[in-house]
């Protein structure tokens, strides 16, 4: 409505209207020239007038049911409404759909509430979203009695030029020297290997990028990671991505110190620096298992073999391959002669030839199944990687495939996912943003299924500081209503919600209120958000980088507050546009600002190693012969988790 009209049926100004919602608890831009229709009339009851019913639209407030998606033609039909109507509103959020293109639930219940109406959902409810809670909630499903042992999933990581893909082929040769039938002859991002008459399953995806769309996307099937560190290099960036990625899945952790064998290997300095990014091995009194290995030289590659089945052992994973058949999508391509074909992780249940299957939005009759060396299978157990054809269209990598009863279930599922990615929606993100006042951040969480909310907790548990207090104020599975906006409101917490949907009701309120609703559908998305929001309410420290140290030679002039020296830089390099600290054995006694550096009687920017230079000095301190200036620059540095 009309700041204008409103102002009118209450006989007051624009500018009284503003100060007088803010004394009834409504806030009203200063800039704003329209306010929501919700909040027009409960600013109407506040002051009393009698709400007047508007000259075009809906005589009163109707009630409509919308589905889960629905074309902007079809949605002005059953609003009753002109179809510009519906794209003007749709343009004032930021959509621009046109009459035949869709838009999902609750961007159409957001338009309708716009335009007066109240909102209830005929969404269909027998197609649920296949995503990371969903098989949680299949694998805790599954009875204690029907759990058998399965082969343990491993993933080798670590920094580029480590010794990823040597170790991968190293382990490969290892398979077929053993007299295994076949060698590996396809690549279809995973094989296994048997070691003291157990399988092994490696994801034949070393580095990072691999696995960055399935991370995204929250799927996880790694059991074991292998951190390969090279004994010559000690930890870099990408090893810490690691560390973080292990300790962010909780996923148990070998380390495999590579390249033993090198002349310049040095195990105890990556032991030290791997305990200075708190991963203590057994060595060194922690429990993370570290094995020494040249993956050139086959050195130590069944002592890894043994300890990853050690760990597995202890780990205790397993499935049941007599429960409901669900299993990850690993890679995807088109293979000639066979058309599109999938490679798939078995995590629960058997796949067999002929399932009628679900996999994002492709879904199909499993044609054939292969396993790495190209060999036909009839069936595929838990952890079993096999390559799949039969599939309608290329699924993603981390997309969850299920078997399903009938082909038109399996395809329901893939168009609901289809519509889903290509619907349009009001982007419902406004930013996670802390209290950094008190260095609080509340949230509260909702969910769609158990299995998610306990994995986001899990989550969010490992940013446990000691400088802001993370609290979650409440958490429940369902769709986010007012209730929770109420009790958001009154504990200054920001809504999560986690592949649920925003009751209309609670959408006005939470305007009216100004509490910010967060609507997520990947995990790592998420978490990653609460942590940017964690780390920018850190107070920053100030860093001190020293460019190098000087001796002082001899004094020239003395006077006061002011000095004029000369010295030869002992180590690094002296600049002209540093502070300067002057030492007396160990002793720091003050520090100075450089006015003059001059080289030769000439003036310089800087004084490199080994150099004489005559300086002055702006300092309160006495320089004598043999004082150490110390050249140096603070910056600012962001702490981190």
């Amino acid at each position: 409505m009309n700041l204008s009209s409103l102002s009118s049926q209450l006989n007051m100004s624009i500018q009284d209207l503003r100060s007088k919602a803010k004394e009834k608890g409504y806030y009203i831009s200063p800039k704003a020239n329209k306010v929501d229709n919700y909040i027009a009339r409960k600013l109407l009851e506040a002051f009393g007038v009698p709400i007047k019913a508007p000259a075009a639209g809906p005589k009163e407030i109707k009630k409509v049911k919308l589905p889960s998606f629905i074309k902007v033609r079809d949605f002005a039909l059953i609003l009753k409404l002109p179809v510009t109507s519906i794209i003007k509103v749709l343009i004032t959020n930021g959509i621009m759909a046109t009459i035949n293109e869709e838009v999902d639930f609750e961007t159409a219940s957001i338009v309708a509430q716009d335009l007066g109406f109240e909102v209830e959902s005929e969404a269909d409810t027998s197609v649920s979203d296949f995503g990371l809670g969903f098989l949680q909630e299949v694998l805790k499903s599954e009875k204690e009695e029907n759990l058998k042992p399965r082969p343990p999933i491993v993933a080798i990581m670590g920094h580029v030029d480590h010794g990823k893909t040597t170790l991968l082929d190293t382990i490969r040769k290892a398979k077929v020297a053993e007299g295994e039938s076949g060698g590996i002859t396809q690549h279809i991002g995973a094989y296994q290997v048997k070691k003291n008459g157990k399988y092994i399953t490696f994801l034949d995806t070393p580095g990072h990028e691999a696995f960055s769309e399935m991370r995204a996307r929250g799927a996880n099937v790694t059991d074991i990671i292998i951190l390969v560190v090279a004994a010559d290099d000690g930890v870099r960036p990408q090893t810490l991505e690691v560390i973080n990625r292990a300790k962010f899945t909780n996923t148990p952790m070998i380390v495999a110190i590579n390249k033993v064998d090198k002349p310049d290997a040095n195990v105890i300095r990556v032991k030290q620096e791997l305990a200075g990014q708190g991963v203590l091995t057994e060595e060194w009194g922690g429990k993370t298992i570290a094995v020494e290995i040249s993956a050139k030289q086959n050195q130590g590659i069944d002592t890894l073999l043994e300890m990853i089945s050690l760990t597995a052992e202890m780990e205790n994973f397993r499935a049941n391959p007599s429960g409901r058949t669900v299993g990850t999508i690993i890679e995807s391509k088109v293979t000639p002669g066979k058309g599109v074909t999938a490679s798939v992780i078995v995590q629960n249940g058997t796949l067999k030839t002929g399932d009628i299957f679900a996999a994002g939005s492709a879904f199909g009759r499993i044609r054939s199944l292969e396993d790495e060396t190209g060999r036909k299978l009839k069936e595929a157990l838990p952890s079993t990687p096999v390559q799949i054809s039969g599939l309608s269209e290329i699924p993603q990598a981390g997309d969850i495939l299920q078997t399903t009863e009938t082909l038109d279930q399996a395809k329901q599922i893939a168009i609901t996912v289809q519509r889903k990615n290509q619907s349009h929606k009001i982007s419902s993100k406004q930013g996670i943003v802390g209290d950094y006042k008190n260095k609080t951040l509340n949230l509260l969480l909702k969910t769609d299924v158990a299995g998610s909310l306990e994995a986001i907790k899990q989550s969010i548990a490992k940013l446990k500081n000691d400088e802001v207090k993370i609290g979650i104020i409440s958490e429940a599975v369902g769709e986010i209503n007012e209730s929770d906006v109420l009790l958001a409101s009154n504990s200054r917490a920001i809504i999560i919600g986690f592949r649920t949907k925003v009751n209309s009701k609670a959408l006005n309120l939470a305007k009216q209120k100004k509490v910010v609703i967060d609507s997520y559908d990947v995990i790592y998305e998420l978490i990653e958000d609460i942590t940017s929001a964690v780390i920018k309410m850190f107070t920053p420290e100030l860093e001190k980088l020293s460019n190098g140290k000087s001796k002082v030679l001899a004094i020239f002039r003395t006077e006061k507050g002011e000095m004029i020296v000369g010295g030869r830089v002992e180590e690094g390099e002296i600049k002209k546009k540093s502070q300067v600290a002057i030492w007396r054995g160990e002793v720091e006694l003050g520090r100075g600002e450089i006015l003059e550096l001059q080289q030769s009687k000439v003036a310089a920017k800087n004084i490199n190693a080994g150099e004489e230079f005559g300086i002055k000095l702006k300092t309160p301190v006495k320089i004598e012969v043999g004082d150490v200036l110390e050249s140096f620059e603070e910056k600012i540095k962001q702490k981190t988790l």
